[in-house]
């Protein structure tokens, strides 16, 4: 299991382990740790927004609702402090390597 540090905000925002992506996703629902692909298609979900009404983050390259209330019981297990947010990634991450980037966000994913 990876344990990764990375920025909440800018430069250096998403955690990349293997061939998963992961990002800090701030909602009025809760905050947690996000695959950054969507799990249907690959779809970039860090530009997601929510469908009108739910608790349920829509892909932006289909438009398959996820639900952020399952993301946030399931989980990846995670603790910010300040700008920086240290995960436990999943046992199924196989990497030797973590690297960062930057990847844009959602207003509905940033807490804005």
């Amino acid at each position: 299991m990876p344990v990764v540090t990375f920025t909440v905000e800018g430069r250096d925002n998403c955690v990349t382990a293997g061939v998963e992506a992961y990002m800090w996703a701030r909602t009025a629902y809760g905050s947690f740790v996000l695959p950054v692909r969507c799990p249907h298609r690959g779809g970039p979900l860090n530009l997601a927004n929510f469908e009108p009404g739910r608790t349920r983050l829509v892909c932006p390259w289909h438009g398959r609702a996820t639900s952020v209330t399952k993301a946030i019981k399931a989980g990846v297990p995670a603790v910010r402090r300040g700008n920086r947010v240290t995960a436990v990634l999943p046992d199924t991450v196989k990497a030797e390597v973590c690297t960062t980037e930057h990847r844009p966000v959602s207003k509905v994913l940033s807490g804005r």
